[in-house]
């Protein structure tokens, strides 16, 4: 019987690869079962890998910034050592250093062991973390803490971090100047963007259809109704419908819900909608509403107002962002009229673009008559893979989608 266990990147991971952030252990430390041992990051979210056994770390073979795809071998476990370690171990405070970033110690020189999430957030408010009492296994510090933190009066007033105890930062870009500009290095998220971006280039012949909405009775129904969502959770917000919009067209161009296979085309029942958040500088990610064509409206403005929260602050889930069947870019949110193309989320086969809302002079038939009319409106435009779909087809789904948007009931 073998006295190691092997360590896999998780098989559910969205992509093809991750990259090894760091490692909290090196070889020979002891480990708990279910501590943090890895720290893994693809172009869409950052995952800790959980430790399968109590051991000691007998092998690492992917170490930091290498690659691994799903189910990948990262290292291995020795199960056999000492009880004394191990007992040592559950005995003590759980401390977890990575091997590739220097640990947070505070006045007492307790270390903490800090989640991507928690680094995220504790740099937001630019706080210290020895401030801040973990309530996670051994002490350690969680992202409810520091929220917790944030919201009481010593949050208001936090002392912020100081040289003397830097939050480890693996992504932080060395400036080097050279001459009159700067050479900012990729951080792994922004490496991995740019070959998804290229890979889905080089696969798919794009396609862009281009059609435009007025926004009236959306803005109608949401000013009666927004209060009303909001007392029940529900932030409703112009994506909800834009959402509920896609369901509708995809009745009549289902095609537009599917991926490419070289021998078949796959349809999905499930129409799971993936709508990107900025990330400033670190570029954009996809949370999904999933089986959205299941959902209420009002489900659907739930749903996305807690995605979207949990995207700002860096606390997706790998399931948050994983099995989109179709995507939506709200590039007007920043001032864009038009985009196009806009580069489709392989290996899916379409992705919508919503351009900036504003007012325009627009004709309008009145009694026969022609008007002109100042309405609300915004371009919308359809990416297609050309493998998958045709004019016609993008062309139908477009006019349901706008039909919906105009003539959306006010009940």
């Amino acid at each position: 019987m073998t006295n190691t266990i092997d360590v896999l990147a998780p098989v559910e991971q969205e992509g093809t690869e991750a990259i090894v952030k760091s490692w909290y252990k090196k070889v020979g430390d002891a480990v708990a079962e279910g501590d943090p041992l890895i720290e893994l990051e693809t172009d869409k979210v950052a995952v800790e890998v959980p430790a399968p056994a109590s051991g000691i770390v007998s092998e690492i073979l992917i170490v930091a910034d290498g690659e691994v795809k799903p189910g990948g071998l990262l290292g291995r476990l020795r199960l056999e050592e000492s009880r004394a370690a191990l007992a040592t171990l559950k005995e003590a405070p759980a401390q977890s250093t990575p091997v590739r970033d220097a640990p947070a110690i505070d006045s007492n020189a307790h270390e903490h062991r800090l989640s991507p999430a928690v680094r995220r957030l504790l740099r937001e408010h630019n706080l210290e973390p020895s401030l801040i009492i973990g309530t996670g296994k051994g002490g350690r510090l969680t992202r409810g803490d520091v929220q917790e933190f944030l919201k009481t009066d010593d949050g208001a007033g936090a002392t912020v971090m100081t040289p003397a105890h830097p939050l480890p930062r693996a992504e932080e870009a060395i400036i080097q100047t050279v001459g009159p500009g700067r050479q900012i290095p990729h951080d792994s998220m922004r490496r991995r963007i740019a070959e998804h971006m290229s890979q889905s280039v080089q696969t798919a012949p794009h396609v862009t259809a281009v059609f435009e909405a007025d926004f009236s009775a959306i803005i109608a129904h949401r000013n009666t109704h927004k209060e009303e969502y909001l007392k029940k959770g529900a932030k409703l917000t112009f994506m909800a419908y834009i959402i509920t919009a896609c369901v509708e067209a995809m009745k009549v161009a289902p095609n537009v819900n599917s991926r490419w296979h070289d021998k078949y085309l796959e349809v999905f029942d499930d129409i799971n909608i993936g709508v990107g958040v900025a990330l400033g500088d670190k570029g954009l990610i996809v949370p999904v509403v999933h089986q959205a064509q299941s959902r209420s409206h009002f489900d659907i403005a739930y749903e996305l107002h807690s995605l979207t929260e949990k995207a700002r602050q860096g606390a997706l889930a790998p399931g948050d962002v994983r099995g989109g069947t179709f995507s939506i870019s709200n590039h007007g949110a920043s001032g864009s009229l038009v985009a196009s193309p806009i580069i489709i989320n392989q290996p899916q086969s379409a992705i919508l673009g919503v351009g900036k809302l504003e007012k325009r002079t627009v004709v309008r038939t009145v009694d026969g008559a022609d008007t002109i009319q100042i309405r609300p409106m915004a371009f919308i435009s359809l990416t297609i893979d050309h493998r998958v779909l045709d004019g016609a087809q993008t062309n139908a789904w477009l006019t349901q989608f706008v039909e919906v948007i105009e003539n959306w009931p006010q009940a």
